[in-house]
C-alpha cells in the first residue's frame, strides 16, 4: 500500500477521502488544520492540528513514511501551501495540489475586487452599511468601523468579533434560496467574501446577483510553484497513475 497524506479542510479533500475509503492500494490519512473545532469526520483515518512549520511537516512525512502528498487546503491557505511545497522537496515526495478555479464575475454582478482584507474594509466606505461577512474567523480584525452593521456567519463563534456584529453559527453548504432568505431577512446591501471558487459556496453570489447586493471580492493570493489540478476527480486519476507506476 502507498502511504498518502492529504492536507485537507475543503470540499475537495472530503470528496477525495470518500473516493479512497476502502481502496486497498492506498493507506491514506486526512489532516485537518484545526480551524474548525468539530470537523466532519471522514471515512479514512484523520488527524487534526498543525505540524510545526516546514521542519515539523518534513519530520511527520519521514516518520510516517509518507510516499505521496496532496495539498487540498483552502485556496487562501498560503502558508500551508508554501510549507507543503518546501517539505515535499526536502523529503523528496511527489506533491499534487487541488486548486479549484476562481470565480469570475457574471452579467448582473456588482463586484469590487480588492487585494486583501484591509482594502476590503476600506471599500465599505464611510456611510453605514449592512454587511454580510463570509470570510472566516481569522480575517475579522480589519472590520472595526463602528458605523457598519456586520452579520457574521461561521461554523464556530469568532473569539473577537467586530463591534455592531450579529453572529450566525451555521455549517454549509447553503443553497441559493437559503442565501436569498438570509440577505433579505437582515437587509444586507453588501457582501464581503473571498474568491475561493468552487460550487459549494457559490450560491451566495447568485443570491447577491438576483437581489442586487454589491459584493466586495477579495482576490486569492498566488500559490507557490507546484503541480495543480482543478478537482478531486483529476487528483484521483493522478493517484491511480502513481499506484500503477509503483505496481500497487
Amino acid at each position: 500500500m502507498l502511504k498518502l497524506l492529504i492536507l485537507g479542510g475543503t470540499t475537495e479533500a472530503s470528496a477525495l477521502a470518500r473516493a479512497l475509503a476502502g481502496d486497498s492500494r492506498l493507506d491514506a490519512i486526512l489532516s485537518f488544520a484545526g480551524v474548525t473545532n468539530a470537523p466532519r469526520q471522514p471515512p479514512i483515518p484523520w488527524r487534526k492540528g498543525g505540524f510545526g512549520g516546514v521542519e515539523g511537516l518534513v519530520s511527520y512525512l519521514q516518520n510516517a513514511k509518507i510516499e505521496l502528498l496532496i495539498d487540498a487546503t483552502h485556496p487562501f491557505a498560503t502558508q500551508m501551501k508554501r510549507h507543503a511545497a518546501a517539505a515535499s522537496q526536502i523529503a523528496k515526495i511527489p506533491l499534487l495540489a487541488i486548486l479549484r478555479p476562481p470565480w469570475q464575475p457574471e452579467s448582473g454582478d456588482r463586484w469590487t475586487i480588492v487585494a486583501d482584507m484591509p482594502e476590503a474594509a476600506r471599500a465599505l466606505g464611510a456611510a453605514p452599511r449592512r454587511v454580510l461577512l463570509t470570510i472566516g474567523q481569522k480575517d475579522l480584525a480589519a472590520f472595526h468601523a463602528p458605523q457598519h452593521r456586520y452579520i457574521i456567519r461561521s461554523v464556530d463563534p469568532p473569539v473577537m468579533p467586530p463591534p455592531n456584529a450579529m453572529l450566525i453559527t451555521a455549517r454549509g453548504p447553503f443553497d441559493e434560496a437559503e442565501e436569498m432568505a438570509l440577505m433579505t431577512r437582515h437587509g444586507i446591501d453588501i457582501l464581503v467574501t473571498k474568491n475561493s471558487g468552487g460550487t459549494a459556496t457559490a450560491p451566495k453570489l447568485a443570491a447577491a446577483r438576483k437581489l442586487g447586493v454589491a459584493v466586495i471580492m477579495v482576490a486569492r493570493p498566488p500559490p507557490p510553484e507546484m503541480e495543480t489540478v482543478p478537482d478531486a476527480e483529476v487528483a484521483l486519476r493522478w493517484l491511480n497513475h502513481a499506484a500503477a507506476r509503483r505496481g500497487v
